[in-house]
């Protein structure tokens, strides 16, 4: 049994010809879907990119109970229980957040690992002197200097870290593909902002436009011009072939080597991103629409044979763990609370009746697949809301002394996820900082009731006392099963449901 899960970072689901778009040139795309069980109600669990991550290793929700930050000393590592029971698990990413101090326990749950340098912010080369150039719009934040100089060593397709990671992938088959019990996750970070690809993908998408350099939103509302806005977009959409031609080189080794017959694939994104959509730019600074929250996932299971067909069943990101883990007949943990896809993949068996998603400190999100429900905090100081960890650090750095040095700070007694620890109970401050600059204010959005099924772009808000009141209870159970700690049912206003 061999296993590979290719992974990409901010992919739109409504944006691939495998989900009904002509956007886009995307055949690979649609040729996975023709060998593949294609998911059309997939969602997130916890957001963003390394809660998402958390969840890929645990099987169980992060954003409940703290923002992004490492692997905890009492979490189930998924790879490496697969490494722990006889099965190699290796790792190939260009994602350079697993290598900041928010992210930097991940990559060692592996046999072996790899990671190909220069995305985005990834302070790489060293260069003393600081660029001249100010080419993006709006675009001046700490993670403008190390993109400028990255992009002067990334000139040729092969050079770019997506490219590398998919040769490193190739190689891998190459040297593997006669031994059993391996799993290969090739993770990339596009097509995450900044929009940056290969000339030859860019000439897909000719708009004539001649204004300032422009492939990088902000977290923002939109403001910029039309012509702008057509030009980021056509970027995103070249970044996403560059992706599809990627995605392309796995099937071809697959086809040329066999391997349907005794390898599964698994391909995925840890979220979506608004391109202009709802007014706005990217994720976490809005709620949680369909863009972003309703994912992308195709899988082929060599158990069942299913391939070219749709699945209407609810699943989330805390269930591929759980089907990894079962694929390889790895008894699941007491404390994953995802459920294997196999029989999902095999005859869509309904898995689920609603799942939970959102981001710590954001709305606390619940959808059955009809309709989804968007529940904002109950008060503008949006508080009591907590960290819970023994691994304090946000993004790219640790906890500031002060915040340490808070007198609210406490042991918190155990969750039962936790093995019996208690953990580092930390106060977040009113509006959650998710990165430099980035800040997130969910009430400023309001509570949102939409029917999904009827109105997928979600345009038209719902005012359904009935449909609410099934949804909040919906939510409270999500809550509860996941242990979500008592102040979150104060935050929500949910005390009522407890």
């Amino acid at each position: 049994m061999r296993a590979i899960m290719v992974m990409f970072d901010s992919l739109n689901r409504h944006m691939l010809s495998a989900y009904g778009s002509d956007r886009i040139k995307t055949p690979n795309f649609s040729r996975l879907a023709e060998k593949t069980a294609t998911f059309d109600n997939f969602y997130v669990g916890s957001m963003p990119c390394m809660p998402a991550r958390r969840e890929l290793h645990t099987g169980r929700l992060n954003f409940l109970h703290r923002s992004w930050g490492p692997i905890e000393p009492w979490d189930d590592s998924m790879p490496e229980l697969l490494k722990e029971n006889g099965v190699y698990s290796h790792l190939i990413t260009d994602h350079y957040h697993y290598f900041e101090d928010g992210g930097c326990t991940y990559h060692q749950r592996y046999s072996s690992w790899d990671l190909y340098r220069g995305q985005e912010g990834d302070p790489w080369k060293a260069e003393v002197k600081d660029p001249e150039e100010e080419y993006q719009i709006g675009r001046k934040n700490y993670l403008w200097r190390s993109d400028t100089i990255n992009r002067k060593y990334i000139t040729k397709r092969d050079e770019f870290p997506q490219a590398r990671c998919f040769e490193a992938a190739l190689e891998f088959i190459g040297k593997n593909n006669d031994e059993d019990n391996w799993y290969l996750q090739v993770e990339t970070f596009d097509p995450h902002e900044p929009f940056f690809a290969p000339k030859e993908f860019i000439d897909l998408y000719p708009d004539g436009y001649d204004g300032p350099f422009f492939d990088w939103p902000d977290y923002k509302k939109v403001d910029e011009t039309p012509e702008q806005i057509e030009h980021l977009r056509n970027q995103y959409a070249a970044l996403v072939s560059f992706c599809d031609w990627n995605l392309g080189r796995i099937l071809d080794v697959m086809d040329e080597k066999n391997m349907w017959e005794n390898t599964m694939l698994i391909v995925n994104t840890d979220h979506g991103f608004l391109l202009g959509e709802h007014e706005y730019w990217a994720k976490c600074s809005v709620p949680y629409y369909n863009e972003i929250a309703h994912t992308p996932f195709f899988a082929w299971d060599p158990r069942s044979g299913i391939k070219g067909e749709r699945r209407q069943t609810l699943a989330t990101t805390i269930d591929i763990p759980a089907t990894i883990l079962e694929y390889f007949g790895i008894d699941r943990p007491k404390d994953m609370m995802g459920k294997p896809l196999k029989e999902a993949i095999a005859r869509d068996a309904k898995i689920h009746d609603a799942v939970l998603y959102g981001m710590h400190g954001a709305h606390i999100n619940v959808t059955d697949g009809r309709y989804t429900y968007m529940r904002a905090p109950a008060s503008s100081e949006n508080w009591p809301l907590y960290n819970y960890t023994h691994m304090p650090t946000r993004m790219e750095r640790r906890y500031q002394l002060d915040q340490l040095a808070d007198e609210r700070v406490e042991l918190a007694e155990p969750f039962a996820f936790t093995k019996d620890c208690k953990t580092l109970k930390i106060p977040c401050p009113p509006l959650f900082e998710t990165q430099k600059g980035v800040f997130v204010d969910p009430c400023a959005f309001g509570t949102l009731l939409y029917d999904v099924k009827n109105d997928p772009s979600q345009e038209h808000k719902l005012d359904d006392p009935r449909v609410e009141e099934r949804m909040i209870k919906l939510m409270v159970g999500l809550m509860k099963e996941n242990e979500a700690p008592g102040e979150q049912y104060i935050r929500m206003g949910l005390e009522a449901y407890i």
